[in-house]
């Protein structure tokens, strides 16, 4: 290799170099300008939701919430009284995969109202789990009262209006929900399950 071609060779790696380490700076810069307005932003959207669905409260439910098994829990109280828990959950049985919906429930279990947060469902089809003439259906439904305690479509012998032509995307809808359902009162019934007092209590 001649010296000429070295030479040439060397000063077009130190270009890339010098482009890779200005790049990869740009990039952090950009990172940490955008980093504190990304996450008010997804607080404020986060915030937005647990209030579209649950009653009227005066706490902050993002100051504790909690997560379990993927799921975020948001609970919501009004002058100290809970007025019911916004649960962040999801599902990955929808007609384009994964999609999250946050589901607002009542002290006693029962929905009070859900909102899709993020979707990729077919326009038209699927996409209709955001209209009421569907999510509407949900409110005020206790899934305990359900036979087995399961929510499911007409078509699997269920009691929730399918979406035309979108059976799939309505049964991960319920899917979702079930699953903040089952979690919900799980955690409810631990919380009301009495301390045992016999190991390294007094008796």
């Amino acid at each position: 290799m001649s010296k000429k071609l070295e030479s040439s060779l060397k000063n077009m790696i130190l270009c890339l170099l010098l482009i890779s380490a200005v790049m990869a700076g740009a990039l952090g810069f950009v990172y940490g300008v955008t980093k504190g307005p990304i996450e008010k932003a997804n607080k404020e959207k986060e915030m937005q939701a647990v209030k579209d669905v649950l009653p009227e409260f005066n706490n902050d439910p993002t100051a504790d919430a909690k997560e379990i098994d993927g799921l975020k829990f948001y609970n919501a109280a009004k002058d100290g009284q809970p007025v019911g828990c916004a649960v962040k959950t999801f599902t990955d049985k929808g007609f384009s995969g994964h999609f999250e919906l946050m589901v607002g429930f009542k002290p006693d279990g029962s929905i009070n109202k859900i909102v899709v947060l993020e979707h990729k469902e077919t326009p038209g089809l699927g996409s209709k789990m955001r209209e009421p003439k569907f999510a509407d259906q949900f409110n005020g439904l206790n899934i305990g009262t359900l036979k087995d305690k399961l929510l499911k479509v007409k078509k699997d012998g269920g009691t929730v209006d399918a979406i035309t032509a979108a059976t799939i995307s309505s049964r991960a809808y319920c899917d979702g929900i079930q699953k903040a359902y089952n979690l919900y009162m799980n955690t409810l019934q631990n919380a009301a399950a009495p301390a045992d007092t016999t190991k390294g209590g007094t008796k």
